[in-house]
C-alpha cells in the first residue's frame, strides 16, 4: 500500500477543506437545555471552566504567532488566522455560556497580553534557521494541545451521555470534538513535512529537541496555578487511570518526530512528569480541603 504524500500541496488542500467543511459553529444551533444543572456544575464545572479560557485565548495566541513566526507561509497564516481562530474563539464562548447556565461566573481569560518570552523568540525568529526550528516547535505544540483537546472532549461527551445530558453532549461538546482532529491534522502533516523532507540541519532538530525538553508546558498552563487546575481537568475527566498512555497520546508526534533516535522511547520523560506532577498537585490540593474540612 502507497503512503499519501505528504507535502505543501496537500497540506494546502486540507486546510481549503477545513474551512469549507467546518465553519464556525453557529451559535442559535446550541441547546442549553439542562435536566440537572448542579450535577453537571459538580462533574464538570473546573473542566469546562479551565476549557473555556484555553479556547477564548485564541486571541493573544494569533497575536504570539505574529510575533514569533514574522515570515511564515500563506497556508499557516491562513490556517491559523482564517479557519482555527475563528473556529475556537466559538468553542470558548460555547463552553462560558455552558458554564453561565450552569450558575458559574464567566470565564477569565487573557486575550492580549503577548510574554516577554515570546517576544525574545520573536526577535530572534528573523535569523531563518531559527525561524524554522520555531515553526517545527510550533508544529508540536499544537498537536499536542488538540490531542489533548480531543482526549478531553471525549471523555466530557461519554460523561454526559452517561448522566443523560444528551442536549449539551451533542449541540456543544460534540459539536466543538468533531472539529479538533482537523486542527491535529493540520500540525501533523506540517511537521511531517518539515523533518520528512529534510527542511532541518541535523544541529536544527538537536536544538528543536533541547527546546522542547527545556520548555515543554500543558495546555493553557503557564504558571503553577494554572498547572494545578490542569491537574484537576486530568482528574476530573478520569484521564489520571492510566496517565503514562495519556501522555504517550498527547506526545505521539514528537516521540516520532523528535526521539526517533530513542528507540523504543514510548514518551517522552518531561512530558510525562508534567502530567504526572500537574495530577499530583491537584490531588494534593484537593486533599488538603478534605483535611481542612
Amino acid at each position: 500500500m502507497s503512503v499519501p504524500r505528504t507535502d505543501a500541496a496537500r497540506i494546502a488542500e486540507h486546510v481549503d477543506r477545513l474551512a469549507d467543511k467546518h465553519p464556525p459553529i453557529d451559535l442559535a444551533s446550541a441547546d442549553y437545555s439542562v435536566r440537572d444543572p448542579h450535577a453537571v456544575r459538580e462533574r464538570f464545572g473546573a473542566s469546562l471552566d479551565y476549557m473555556a479560557r484555553v479556547e477564548m485565548e485564541v486571541e493573544r495566541n494569533v497575536l504570539e504567532l505574529a510575533v514569533m513566526l514574522p515570515d511564515v507561509g500563506e497556508t499557516d497564516r491562513r490556517f491559523y488566522a482564517d479557519v482555527w481562530s475563528p473556529q475556537e474563539e466559538r468553542h470558548g464562548v460555547l463552553l462560558d455560556t455552558l458554564a453561565q447556565r450552569l450558575g458559574m461566573p464567566p470565564v477569565e481569560a487573557n486575550t492580549g497580553d503577548v510574554p516577554a518570552r515570546v517576544r525574545v523568540l520573536g526577535a530572534l525568529a528573523h535569523l531563518s534557521p531559527v525561524h524554522e526550528v520555531i515553526r517545527l516547535l510550533y508544529y508540536l505544540t499544537g498537536a499536542a494541545t488538540e490531542k489533548a483537546a480531543m482526549l478531553a472532549y471525549r471523555r466530557m461527551s461519554d460523561g454526559l451521555a452517561a448522566m443523560g445530558e444528551t442536549a449539551i453532549q451533542r449541540t456543544v461538546v460534540d459539536a466543538i470534538k468533531v472539529q479538533e482532529p482537523g486542527h491535529f491534522a493540520f500540525y501533523r502533516l506540517s511537521a511531517e513535512e518539515m523533518v520528512r523532507s529534510g527542511a532541518l540541519a541535523p544541529w536544527q532538530m538537536h536544538l528543536a529537541r533541547v527546546l522542547r525538553s527545556k520548555a515543554y508546558s500543558l495546555v493553557g498552563a503557564k504558571g503553577a496555578e494554572q498547572r494545578t487546575r490542569f491537574g484537576g481537568v486530568i482528574v476530573d475527566l478520569g484521564l489520571d487511570d492510566d496517565l503514562v498512555r495519556c501522555a504517550e497520546d498527547v506526545s505521539r508526534l514528537e516521540t516520532q518526530l523528535l526521539w526517533a533516535h530513542e528507540e523504543g522511547l514510548k514518551v517522552p520523560a518531561y512530558a510525562l512528569k508534567a502530567f504526572r506532577d500537574a495530577a499530583a498537585s491537584y490531588r494534593e490540593r484537593v486533599g488538603g480541603r478534605l483535611v481542612a474540612a
